[in-house]
């Protein structure tokens, strides 16, 4: 088995963004390579085949992955996807279908039978491509975690994988984190760790080859490279933590405001509208920046209910009410299209209150039953006279009273409420929409070139900046023997 694993001091250090572009470098060698992280904790999901002729749910980091490394995605590249709930419950998607609930307080005992499910989920796509590239999930040094991890040096242990670990030289304290890293692990985790990449690095390389040079004269181990900064690669994310960085840059002609809902969910709905030449596009919390907006959107959630009392108890709601009144437009996308209609109910307690209904915001004829089987769909349609195709998760049933049909959901007017995610990723219905709502004219904008061309950019950094080489020769051999140990080396 050929694989490799790459790690990373924190989150956010660039372990998404590292394993995208070796995806794409190795592909580009000709090499059939698969994307896989044994577990995501995200609300930003994608659904795809799961090859028998049913749909499946993954991390939408893996299905893009997969889209670098030029093959389909498929539930083995993220078999567990863990979607938070609360603070201390997560809803459990197993080989892309729902499976119970985790919660902080059986951390470890209720993970057992995820970690056996993505070690064989691993091991199968090992089996059928040449070379794995598994991304690692927070840090490494997680050592309060260490007896049950199987995604970080638990993974790596299973299958025998070298290990490279990200450092995010932007956040300061990078030799001091990589080095730590590696010094808290076990020493059996740590022959395992074979070198590190620098990422984020903004400043002139001669000034930091010091360090570098140091840093392998300490560890024993090699820096494969340092990746430079580059603003331009926003890609599908896990997570919120860099919604502003989404924003659009330079002179707009209109002002796209997005409700950030605690909960958000599939927050990647809104990036095509980021690459429009005119729209600026902003992330809002409070009520008086809805006031300017050209055109409001409300986003999924994973807890609707839970979401839609927030926006009461911020006045959110009042203000989306007013927008509306003064004729403006307004785009609800599965949860937050819910929120838009006249009645929410969770009979079954999908949502954690068994029994709960609670009243929408009332701009649409539209009622919504939580069932608990989930709904995982890929539609394609037409709608404003241009084809349209889309993703659906969700427990949702809805139901339209009157006004018209819009992309499985309702319109009304200038509100609009759709069941489908990525539907503006289509560039002729997310210019006949914007045509609808804005009176503008469609951009030239092609949305899926756009990401081609990023993944294609991000593989020409790893290539220009990394031994990409080196790299792949490492998956392919395994860790070089005799590396050393470094003090104290005894987490457990």
């Amino acid at each position: 088995m050929s694989g490799l694993l790459v790690a990373g001091t924190t989150s956010d250090a660039g372990k998404s963004v590292v394993t995208t572009g070796l995806c794409r470098a190795f592909a580009r060698r000709g090499v059939k390579v698969a994307p896989y992280k044994a577990q995501n904790m995200s609300n930003n999901s994608m659904v795809c085949s799961a090859g028998d002729g049913t749909t499946a749910e993954i991390g939408r980091a893996q299905w893009v992955q997969a889209l670098a490394a030029r093959v389909a995605p498929e539930p083995a590249m993220n078999p567990v996807l863990l979607k938070p709930g609360s603070d201390r419950r997560s809803h459990v998607v197993l080989m892309g279908h729902p499976a119970g609930e985790v919660s902080s307080a059986d951390w470890e005992t209720g993970r057992r039978h995820l970690a056996t499910a993505a070690h064989t989920a691993y091991d199968d796509l090992a089996a059928r491509f040449d070379v794995v590239v598994a991304e690692g999930a927070g840090s490494p040094a997680e050592i309060n975690l260490r007896a049950g991890d199987y995604v970080n040096m638990g993974l790596a242990r299973h299958a025998s994988l070298p290990t490279v670990v990200v450092g995010d030289i932007d956040r300061g304290g990078v030799f001091a984190a990589m080095y730590g890293t590696v010094a808290l692990l076990n020493p059996k985790d740590q022959r395992l760790v074979a070198g590190f990449v620098v990422n984020k690095f903004r400043g002139e390389l001669a000034l930091l080859s010091p360090g570098l040079g140091s840093m392998e004269r300490l560890t024993g181990r090699r820096v494969f490279g340092v990746l430079p900064w580059d603003p331009s690669l926003w890609l599908d994310s896990e997570d919120a933590l860099d919604l502003e960085g989404r924003r659009s840059r330079g002179e707009a002609a209109f002002r796209i405001a997005v409700v950030r809902l605690p909960r958000i969910s599939n927050f990647t709905d809104v990036d095509a509208l980021g690459l429009e030449p005119d729209l600026d596009v902003v992330f809002v919390s409070n009520p008086r920046d809805v006031a300017d907006a050209d055109l409001l959107v409300v986003p999924g959630t994973r807890s609707t209910i839970s979401d839609l009392a927030w926006l009461r108890a911020r006045g959110l709601d009042a203000a989306i009410l007013d927008h509306a009144r003064r004729g403006r437009p307004v785009l609800g996308i599965c949860g937050g299209f819910q929120m838009l209609g006249r009645t929410i109910s969770d009979p079954s307690g999908v949502e954690g209150v068994p029994g709960a209904e609670v009243e929408g915001l009332g701009l649409l004829d539209v009622r919504t039953d939580f069932a608990a089987e989930k709904v995982l769909r890929l539609p394609a349609g037409a709608a404003l006279g241009a084809p349209a195709s889309g993703y659906e998760i969700h427990h949702g049933r809805v139901t339209r009273g009157g006004g018209e049909e819009f992309l499985g959901g309702a319109r009304a007017g200038k509100v609009f409420g759709t069941m489908w995610h990525g539907s503006l990723e289509g560039d002729a219905l997310r210019g006949a929409l914007l045509s609808e709502l804005l009176g503008r004219e469609p951009s030239a904008v092609s949305f899926g070139a756009a990401r081609d061309a990023r993944l294609d950019r991000l593989g020409d950094l790893v290539e220009e900046h990394l031994d990409v080489d080196a790299l792949l020769t490492l998956a392919r051999d395994g860790t070089p023997a005799g590396l050393p140990v470094l003090p104290p080396g005894g987490s457990p």
